[in-house]
């Protein structure tokens, strides 16, 4: 499966599907006479293997837990079983695959990136050589990688859906995002496409000597609360802390406008996103409103509030130094602190010892679920901010069941709305491709 440009799923290597009324059994139907770069037809076999890969935790895949709800998943990831009962091959051409919840449509999932389906024989045969040269299905064949220089495909003239109009494709790798001369090759004619330099971003892009794409990306830039940390386990704190951060001056003076503000969570082009969202902006006055209602009167009495990074480039900084100065003037203290070990901080994260911290979210699918559910459902692994909130837990758990589209977009946005008005983060801002 793959997504369009509009997000509607297309076949891909699966020319037809269909799924139970539950949600709960997909079976789908291969194309026929489609072959892997070295030669051998896709079969079956193939697309059951490559969905086990992904669950097998020796694999240490980041996208196991989308595959989770398949049946006998989470059986086959304990050692309690030799393989994913849920996962069948009725034929050398169908492909059934059984669920023990659906809170989405399951095609959307085996649209992402790296749900592709790859050749049983050569991978198990030895997976590392197969991690350095990756034999697949595409428009294009791995041809050579570079560490640290490049990756070079070439266009792959059996590709069941036509051969591409390209010869072959280059991604140039730059260690350590290194934006400004990466524009620099740009310029020069070296790339044929760039993201805009973290310098002279403005006249870059409203220069008119080329074409600026900007569409939001399926990501939320955030300041999350530990909601069990005192005195931030009280809303009107975290609504205090809210109201008094400028966000706008964030984007567009400290970041010149990059990015695409952020009034939630779910970002715009995404199922589910609210344009009618309830969100609070900056207003001091409110701010200090707050402060005064949660018991401290002009910030007196309120602990200095830390708020962690992993993060400490020169933007960052003067990032922090504005919020700094916009907190104080309602009367909260902030000391800024870095953890800059990514390993370090994400254990932090986990075991809840950081009372404010820096974060972004990049979902795997488009969905809301993909974001409410994983963010602030009590259970989830990634609810960072140790947010617990019945009315929220019971409007995603309904939602992820529902088989009506529209009921689930109406619950989700509830949700959303909850979370939004008990200041469980301070949306930043939604990434910008």
């Amino acid at each position: 499966m793959s997504f369009d440009q509009t997000l509607a799923i297309t076949p891909s290597l699966a020319q037809f599907w269909r799924a139970s009324r539950d949600g709960l059994t997909w079976t789908f139907t291969l194309r026929k006479g489609v072959h892997f770069h070295h030669g051998r037809e896709v079969t079956a076999d193939d697309v059951v293997y490559s969905l086990t890969r992904l669950l097998d935790p020796r694999l240490k895949s980041g996208t196991t837990d989308l595959f989770g709800n398949i049946r006998g998943a989470a059986e086959f990831r304990s050692g309690q079983a030799p393989g994913v009962v849920g996962l069948e091959a009725l034929d050398r051409y169908t492909v059934q695959i059984s669920l023990t919840e659906a809170p989405f449509p399951f095609v959307t999932v085996l649209a992402v990136g790296q749900a592709k389906i790859v050749p049983r024989d050569v991978a198990e045969r030895d997976p590392v050589a197969f991690g350095l040269r990756p034999i697949g299905t595409g428009a294009f064949r791995f041809e050579r990688w570079q560490r640290g220089r490049e990756i070079v495909l070439t266009a792959n003239p059996a590709y069941f859906d036509g051969p591409p109009r390209l010869s072959r494709l280059v991604y140039r790798i730059f260690p350590g995002g290194q934006l400004d001369h990466v524009y620099e090759e740009f310029q020069k004619g070296e790339l044929e496409d760039t993201s805009p330099p973290t310098r002279d971003y403005r006249r870059a892009v409203m220069g008119g000597r080329h074409v600026y794409v900007r569409r939001p990306q399926f990501s939320v830039r955030f300041y999350g609360f530990n909601t069990r940390i005192k005195p931030l386990d009280d809303r009107r704190v975290r609504q205090a802390i809210l109201a008094a951060i400028d966000r706008e001056a964030i984007i567009e003076e400290i970041h010149l406008g990059r990015h695409t503000a952020a009034r939630g969570v779910v970002p715009p082009g995404t199922l589910g996103f609210n344009p009618a969202l309830a969100a609070p902006g900056y207003d001091p006055r409110r701010a200090r409103a707050s402060l005064t209602e949660a018991g401290y009167p002009g910030g007196r009495g309120l602990p200095k509030i830390e708020i962690w990074s992993s993060v400490t480039n020169d933007a960052i900084q003067r990032e922090h130094e504005l919020i700094r100065r916009s907190l104080a003037a309602v009367g909260i203290q902030a000391e800024f602190k870095y953890l800059t070990d990514w390993p370090a901080f994400s254990r932090a994260l986990t075991e809840g010892r950081l009372p404010v911290f820096l974060y972004a979210w990049f979902a795997d699918v488009p969905d809301p679920d993909n974001f409410l559910t994983k963010l602030f459902h009590s259970k989830s692994p990634h609810n960072y901010a140790r947010y617990h909130n019945p009315v929220v837990d019971e409007l995603l758990a309904t939602a992820r069941t529902s088989p009506d589209p529209q009921r689930r977009v109406e619950l989700y946005r509830r949700a959303e709305q909850v979370i939004v008005d008990d200041a469980v983060i301070v949306p930043v801002w939604h990434y910008n491709y």
